[in-house]
């Protein structure tokens, strides 16, 4: 259909009817969008920041521009254990984002060349292999891939290695890594394709590996192969242990925390995705080798909250996925639905439900961060849930939220969380026995695949 000169005078006489509209404009003009929408009742009445249970009140981590959220809450969720049985003072200490992102980077590449060589009988235009050439790899997660990282190379503490301007910023390091990783891919369907044998094959993909390697130490810093850990507790008792491997560290201080016992529970109440069943996401598992994969559990949203809940109670935080891109306020950390009144402001309306919103990508997981405590009304049931964020406590000369927290309320909970991390146990009968399940496998290009 072709705008022609007929429609454009009807549009233009047609707002100009819209009074409300008109008085809008010069508001959003001279405000924007967001500042110009916002509910004032609901930013002061209706998030107060008080929880009746409050697990974690430590002092927030700081991703900077980088895509590493889904590391940060994981990491951020087993620095509370450390600071709760280690009795650590608030802020003092922090497990290092830098040597699991190292291994994230280094396996992720190795993933790519497996697939790029298990799919080289296929032409550059299939949709398989232009997936994983648009982008060989970058900076997301979700839970499973993490625990099978940390679960291989273990933890270290910050201070072993910490961020370097790269890590910070990752946007440059991305792009050089996803040009070597095509140019690899390039020579490996090349020695393919001209009958090398699998050795030649392999042999070569050692060597790309070992030259990426290179690049990550460059940018990143080596890796350590034992840290010393030094530390003054609460009480102002000095300890030391020293010369302990990653995975020495990991099992002596975190081996209480079984990650085995942690489940990824969705929620996406999408046609044709039943609850009850588990899920898996085609082409993802990076960590080549590992028990831990890809699993979800879909379930209805108010067994994922009762869950949630019941982790709380037990005086443990939450790891959680989301689309924080959703009717939030950073600076004063609220997640809130319909915190901004844009559909009464230029007098649309926005008609699709969650799962509609997802399967036409008005909504999908955008960011991963720690559930630390939540409010409960006289009959148990939640009003508003506390966050522990990974943006700092400050960000472009602004505060961040309440030093780095944000506030949830229950209804955004419903609309815009697709994920937590549990214990099983805190699972009703029948979704545990799901878990014993084979996954259905979504296709690659499902929108919840977070490695793509």
């Amino acid at each position: 259909m072709e705008l022609t000169k007929q429609d454009l005078s009807q549009m233009a006489e047609a707002y100009k009817k819209d009074a409300a509209q008109q008085i809008a404009e010069q508001a959003v003009k001279n405000n924007g969008i967001h500042a110009s929408s916002e509910r004032e009742h609901v930013v002061v009445t209706e998030n107060n920041f008080v929880f009746s249970v409050d697990v974690d009140s430590e002092a927030v981590a700081n991703q900077r521009q980088s895509g590493r959220c889904w590391m940060f809450s994981a990491l951020n969720f087993l620095r509370f254990h450390m600071e709760k049985s280690l009795k650590l003072p608030k802020g003092s200490f922090q497990l290092s984002q830098n040597y699991n992102f190292f291994y994230d980077k280094l396996e992720k590449s190795n993933f790519f060349m497996e697939n790029i060589i298990k799919y080289v009988g296929s032409d550059l235009n299939d949709r398989r292999v232009d997936f994983l050439l648009a982008t060989p790899q970058q900076d997301g997660g979700d839970f499973d891939p993490i625990c099978a990282l940390i679960e291989k190379y273990g933890v270290v503490p910050l201070e072993a290695m910490p961020d370097t301007a790269v890590t910070k910023n990752t946007s440059e390091f991305n792009a050089v890594l996803n040009r070597v990783l095509r140019e690899d891919a390039f020579k490996l369907r090349k020695l393919v394709r001209e009958g090398k044998s699998e050795k030649e094959v392999d042999d070569a993909r050692r060597a790309m590996l070992s030259e990426i390697y290179r690049i990550l130490c460059v940018s990143f810093g080596e890796p350590p192969k034992t840290v010393d850990f030094e530390y003054r507790d609460t009480d102002k008792k000095y300890h030391a242990d020293r010369g302990l491997t990653p995975l020495e560290f990991y099992k002596k201080y975190l081996g209480d925390v079984k990650l085995e016992d942690y489940v990824g529970v969705m929620n996406l109440p999408v046609e044709g995705m039943e609850y009850g069943k588990m899920y898996t996401i085609d082409m993802t598992g990076e960590v080549l080798g590992s028990k831990r994969k890809l699993h979800y559990v879909n379930v209805p949203i108010d067994v994922m909250k009762e869950a949630t809940i019941k982790q709380l109670k037990a005086g443990e935080p939450v790891w959680f996925g989301c689309d924080v891109l959703q009717d939030s306020d950073f600076v004063k950390g609220i997640l809130s639905l319909n915190l901004y009144d844009v559909q009464k402001m230029f007098g649309i309306k926005f008609d699709m439900d969650k799962g509609e919103r997802f399967q036409y990508n008005q909504s999908l997981p955008t960011h991963a961060m720690t559930m630390a405590g939540v409010d409960l009304d006289a009959d148990g049931k939640p009003i508003r849930w506390k966050v522990e964020n990974s943006w700092g406590t400050t960000a472009h000369g602004k505060p961040v939220g309440h030093q780095g927290y944000f506030i949830m309320d229950d209804s955004w909970f419903d609309q815009y969380m697709y994920e937590v991390a549990v214990r099983k146990e805190y699972l009703p009968e029948e979704y545990q026995k799901a878990l014993e399940t084979e996954p259905e496998v979504l296709p690659y290009w499902n929108t919840f695949n977070p490695e793509p």
